[in-house]
């Protein structure tokens, strides 16, 4: 299992050697690139394994070429039938394709641009050649529909990205006119669709070579970085930030930021340095997660250890995972800080330097992210917008102008814009990672600096996160959990308050469980994108307390999971 928090003990193997977790990569650690790229093509999903279908979980379709779950004919497939989703629904506008620097991002985006260009779809393509941040894509199909659906169409969007999972993986999503991720009735429509087009044979597909694909009128070359870049100062302080000279250092982590951030510096003239400026698709420069895997997580201190590392040299340090839509905030003063205590001040900063946002705009924030929010939230006299795991939960809110900011304890958010109009309805780990600049240009506090002073006045609470193995079946059964399951009632020490299976605050599902008292929760739920599951646990009565409430709560999974 992990332990989230930096300070817990490193796991031993059994064999008694020490974890390498937060340690440099070595050539056995990395995957054969060249056999990679030759499994999509040569390998064949079978349709009727289940591991092997389509599956759009909360972030899109992953899986990896190695194990037949990510493969030409899935990318196929999936792209037909968005092409078919979106004529249904009478999207006629450009289709905005970006992707990242996973190996099975380039092959993956091949096969979408021929089977977009053979249904005479217009694609909109980076007119670098290069890579497209997740925000980048989501700010894009907003600017478009707002100034030229009209004429042209509602537009939509594809990123083929699987985020911070290891350098094996690939990824694909869909991006409705929204801007944001898709929600259940358009990615179960995919997917079913897709799963179809397998099973009656994905060859079939029709699809123009890349070739001549990208020579078509319908296949246009756009700049993202310069519509991205160039509008910043609309919702990020980038002048003070300039005015400042504060010197910083970003990492991109090998991923789709990388050129962004170099845009960022030249065109606002701000002292920063790219950190591993490298693209390898291998990843080969990055230290092991955890689990001594390779994994772009910018949340997590392991992989974020060369960072931490260097974080004298600057006066603040940023990282992005490799589609660029988490956060990693590192500070001279603290290092890597944990995730919900920078959305807590970011957050607390936002609400006392953003004069023109509604003032009946709510904050949002995922039903496993700390209390800490709820009371900075109830200390700016707003309202708490409490929701599952999902970014999809903020969508609408970011876009009408009702919620000013989504965050998830994952390191992933969004906010309005300086005016109170939407910025982007996806999470943007570049807008998070300016912010902190802003903060410590205007008040001369780095984020952790800020963070002691709302502990203080707020409490400081122990949080932890842990993941552990978890197959389908299993995580199917973790996401039926109810509070038929909790028969106890006590939490460590405390009488249970509530059980909950919904979000207070849209009453949705939240695949799993949470239960509180006066004092701590926890809450169980199976990952979406990965084959774990996850305890959430937070305590106000410290380290030791915590620990007890993760015990019990691990007893009550293990008892579901038989």
């Amino acid at each position: 299992m992990r332990e989230s928090d930096p300070g817990s003990i490193p796991f031993v193997h059994s064999e008694g050697m020490q974890n390498r977790a937060g340690q440099p990569a070595e050539e056995r650690d990395l995957v054969d690139i060249p056999e990679l790229l030759d499994a999509y093509h040569d390998l064949v999903p079978d349709p009727a394994d289940a591991a092997q279908r389509v599956s759009f979980g909360t972030s899109g379709h992953r899986g990896s070429s190695l194990t037949r779950s990510f493969n030409e004919a899935h990318i196929a497939a999936a792209t037909q039938a968005i092409v078919d989703y979106r004529r249904a629904q009478g999207y006629t506008g450009p289709i905005f394709v970006g992707r990242d620097t996973h190996a099975l991002s380039e092959p993956a985006f091949l096969t979408t641009i021929e089977v977009l260009a053979a249904n005479a779809v217009p694609a909109m393509i980076d007119d670098r050649d290069g890579y497209t941040p997740t925000p980048v894509i989501s700010h894009a199909i907003l600017t478009h529909n707002r100034e030229h659906a009209a004429a042209q169409g509602l537009a939509d969007g594809i990123v083929i990205t699987p985020s911070h999972n290891p350098p094996a993986d690939g990824g694909f999503k869909y991006n409705p006119p929204h801007g944001g991720p898709a929600g259940t009735d358009a990615t179960d429509w995919i997917q079913d669709r897709a799963n179809t087009l397998l099973e009656q044979g994905w060859e079939t597909i029709e699809r123009t070579p890349f070739q001549r694909a990208f020579h078509l009128e319908n296949t246009t070359n756009f700049n993202f970085m310069d519509a991205y870049v160039s509008d910043l100062e609309s919702v990020i302080d980038m002048g003070a930030i300039r005015s400042a000279g504060i010197s910083i250092g970003a990492d991109p982590l090998g991923g789709a930021a990388v050129d962004y951030w170099v845009g960022i510096s030249d065109l606002f003239d701000l002292d920063l340095t790219v950190v591993n400026p490298e693209v390898d698709p291998a990843f080969a420069f990055m230290t092991l997660d955890w689990d001594e895997k390779i994994r772009m997580d910018c949340s997590s201190p392991d992989a974020m250890a060369s960072l931490v590392a260097a974080r004298d040299s600057f006066d603040l340090a940023v990282g992005n995972d490799a589609d660029a839509d988490r956060h990693g905030i590192v500070t001279p003063d603290a290092g890597l800080m944990d995730p919900n205590h920078y959305l807590a001040v970011a957050i607390d900063y936002l609400l006392g330097h953003r004069p023109d946002w509604p003032l009946a705009a709510r904050i949002g924030k995922t039903l496993v992210s700390s209390v800490l929010i709820d009371r900075v939230v109830a200390a700016h006299g707003r309202e708490l917008y409490e929701v599952p795991v999902g970014f999809k939960w903020f969508v609408d809110g970011l876009r009408s102008g009702t919620v000013a900011f989504g965050g998830e304890e994952s390191a992933g958010a969004s906010f309005l814009r300086r005016d109170g109009t939407v910025w982007s309805t996806d999470k943007d780990g570049i807008i998070l990672a300016l912010l902190a600049a802003e903060m410590l240009a205007v008040t001369g506090q780095t984020p952790s600096q800020r963070f002691a002073d709302l502990a203080a006045e707020h409490g400081m609470t122990s949080y932890a996160r842990t993941d552990a193995p978890a197959d389908p079946q299993q995580k199917a059964a973790l996401k039926r959990l109810n509070a038929e399951n909790v028969t106890e009632s006590m939490l460590a020490g405390d009488p249970i308050t509530d059980v909950r299976s919904e979000a207070p605050g849209n009453d949705a599902a939240i695949g799993g469980l949470k239960v509180s008292t006066e004092h701590a929760w926890f809450a169980a739920r199976p990952s979406g994108t990965e084959d774990v599951y996850k305890i959430y646990a937070e305590s106000l009565r410290g380290e030791e307390h915590l620990a007890q409430v993760q015990q019990e709560a691990r007893a009550l999974v293990d008892s579901v999971l038989g």
